[in-house]
């Protein structure tokens, strides 16, 4: 018998929107070199794969090109599809090991919602190459244990980006954030995020990066329940609430493919 293998939307209640992610339901340990191989093959920014692990499971993400160490939407999308395949009552909540420690999921209301910890960035100087490969003058920039943080004037301005993807893959960082003030009521933020060492030119909707603008745009609009816009070509919406140390990140899922690895 094959592996059980989703693609699931993931930040969006709409199929083909957010920001699609792999998830392989295990049923024993397999290396990382078969792993990473699976998620090449499934080309998406980010594949999970599950395994049972006392009462919760272990789980880890693959780009198609590396493992990383926080991923929010492919959490996101493996919680959906343990609920949504029966594999957790929908009263339970999901537990995860991975090398962020340990996260949860668990339905606030239609959201599913994620306990990850914060990741808050400190102001910093720009590396070599990454404002001539962005184009921008930031009004800030900040970097945390992952990525750098620019903070630019204006939503028109996020939206105008356009990168010079050769040259960021030469920034020596796991990616780069690009936020600004929303224009809209509905959002409070709006955000890009930029990840080419890694294998993601630019990732549609990122969990791990509201880690960073979590805390940052709660402490500039003194509120800790945001909602933030990420405005790429796909589109997504996440829900932020910070509570000290920890960010709780709500969205919705949709499964758009189920198969199996002919493994």
């Amino acid at each position: 018998m094959g592996i059980r293998a989703f693609k699931v939307d993931s930040f969006t209640a709409e199929p083909f929107s957010g920001n699609p992610a792999g998830v392989c339901l295990l049923t024993e340990p397999r290396d990382e070199r078969w792993m990473q191989a699976v998620a090449r093959e499934m080309n998406l920014s980010e594949t999970a794969f599950l395994l049972r692990e006392g009462d919760g499971f272990r789980l880890r993400w693959f780009t198609p090109a590396v493992e990383v160490e926080l991923c929010g939407h492919a959490t996101l999308a493996s919680a959906h599809v343990l609920w949504e395949e029966g594999v957790l009552a929908p009263s339970e909540t999901a537990r995860f090991a991975t090398r962020s420690g340990e996260l949860r999921a668990s339905r606030r209301g239609d959201l599913i919602e994620l306990d990850f910890p914060t990741k808050p960035e400190q102001r910093a100087e720009p590396p070599e190459n990454l404002l001539e490969a962005l184009g921008v003058k930031p009004l800030y920039l900040g970097r945390n244990q992952f990525d750098y943080l620019l903070l630019l004037d204006s939503e028109e301005a996020v939206r105008a980006v356009t990168p010079d993807f050769a040259l960021l893959r030469s920034v020596t960082v796991r990616g780069v954030i690009v936020t600004a003030p929303s224009a809209r009521p509905e959002f409070d933020f709006v955000s890009r995020f930029f990840a080419p060492a890694v294998g993601v030119d630019e990732d549609p909707v990122t969990g791990s990066a509201h880690c960073c603008l979590g805390p940052f745009w709660a402490a500039r609009l003194g509120k800790s329940e945001l909602v933030g816009h990420q405005v790429s070509a796909r589109g997504g919406v996440v829900n932020v609430r910070v509570a000290g140390d920890r960010v709780f990140l709500g969205g919705r899922a949709v499964t758009v493919l189920r198969g199996e690895l002919a493994l």
